[in-house]
């Protein structure tokens, strides 16, 4: 694991290719999409749907498409169409109501993320009361709501590139060491895979539709737009959702052996892969948990950062991008003191999917009004648009531990 994560960190990690323009267009989405998945995805995944966990994923992923196909298709369609003065009332009004809604998802998020920061830091001390991982969560968020306020966050932002060429070296690690570990159980006789001792039923399927924030993240290549033309916006969205799709399948295909260790059938602890991992030998705690810190951190920064700039858009300007982070850090504190991480999970996911069905009817309108050549692309984001409803109104939080 620790070979493989050097090898493909002196990729991910090479100056030429950190400045490579199509990249960091990539890494944008990229980074959010794989933030924090690989993480919670394994052991609810693995109590909740057992030995067909792959396809649970890989249908995840799929609505993950359907929802950036709309989002590319508005890139493409609405952007040109949206101006001060000259854009459609209901064009107009769906952007307003889709800004503010991911701004409230990205409330939601902030909490997610450093929730699960401060799970794994105080993993390392043996401390995991709910109490205290919150209080931390507190700390956390007030800090960086704080540097917000009154300094900005862009200095922070300069982790991001080099926390995802991080998180991409030790997710290609696992995934080896992985592949090398069912390799041998396969050879010798030994590959046993799991099952779960109930019948699948509303309850497993509402679990599953409220983990959709673990593939959210590319709709960040929407408001890229004063730093990459929509080609390029298209192009590289298209890409971060291959590449994450690609490594969540074959993440949670070779974990898939692995989940009798750390998940059983009661609650399931915020930081139980580190359990299932542990197996694979000595290296997995401190490599898991130094990812785990980093790639929260910087998410967090991230969404803050995206949080306070669509507040002043959704407020026509009249709220400043700073009292936009502040209003970020007091609602995510709010939240963290009221609901525990798997409950965050699932309101953060309906959250995103508000925004997503939002976008979907946009896109599927506009391919009827605009285009009308495309009847059939209209109906898949009506697919959508029911989609997100279903989530909102069947997604349920798996059952944690605090």
């Amino acid at each position: 694991m620790v070979v493989g994560a050097i090898v493909v960190a002196a990729i991910t990690l090479s100056p030429r290719l950190l400045r490579n323009r199509s990249w960091r267009a990539t890494v944008t989405p990229l980074a959010s999409i794989i933030g924090s998945g690989f993480l919670v995805a394994a052991p609810v995944l693995g109590q909740s749907a057992g030995r067909f966990a792959l396809f649970a994923m890989l249908g995840l992923c799929a609505i993950a498409w359907l929802f950036g196909s709309a989002i590319r298709h508005n890139i493409r369609v609405a952007e040109p169409l949206i101006e001060p003065d000259g854009s459609p009332l209901w064009l107009e009004r769906i952007d307003k109501a889709s800004d503010l809604s991911l701004a409230v998802a990205y409330f939601i998020s902030v909490a997610y993320y450093l929730n699960l920061f401060a799970a794994f830091a105080l993993r390392n001390f043996g401390i995991t009361d709910l109490a205290s991982v919150q209080w931390l969560s507190v700390s956390v968020i007030a800090l960086i709501g704080l540097i917000g306020t009154l300094r900005g966050l862009r200095w922070l932002e300069n982790i991001e590139l080099p926390a995802v060429g991080l998180k991409l070296a030790l997710i290609a690690g696992l995934i080896l060491a992985l592949g090398w570990a069912v390799g041998d159980m396969t050879l010798g006789g030994d590959l046993a895979l799991p099952v779960i001792d109930h019948p699948a039923g509303m309850r497993e399927l509402g679990i599953l539709l409220g983990l959709v924030i673990m593939v959210q993240g590319f709709e960040t290549s929407r408001y890229l737009g004063h730093a990459y033309d929509a080609a390029l916006r298209i192009r590289t969205m298209r890409r971060a959702q291959i590449i994450a799709t690609i490594i969540y399948g074959a993440f949670i295909a070779l974990m898939t052996p692995f989940f009798g260790a750390g998940v059983g059938d009661g609650p399931i602890e915020e930081t139980a892969i580190i359990d299932m991992l542990r197996p694979l030998g000595w290296a997995v705690v401190p490599l898991v948990t130094i990812t785990a810190l980093a790639s929260q951190l910087s998410a967090a920064v991230a969404d803050m950062n995206g949080a306070g700039g669509l507040v002043r858009s959704a407020s026509s300007n009249r709220v400043s991008v700073k009292w936009g982070y502040a209003a970020t850090a007091g609602v995510a504190i709010a939240i963290t003191l009221a609901a525990d991480l798997f409950q965050i999970i699932v309101y953060a996911s309906k959250a995103f999917v508000l925004y997503y069905g939002l976008q979907s009817a946009t896109a599927a309108i506009l391919c009827f009004t605009q285009d009308r050549r495309q009847p059939v692309r209209g109906l898949v984001y009506g697919v959508g648009v029911a989609i997100a409803l279903a989530v909102m109104l069947l997604g349920i939080p798996a059952e944690g531990a605090g």
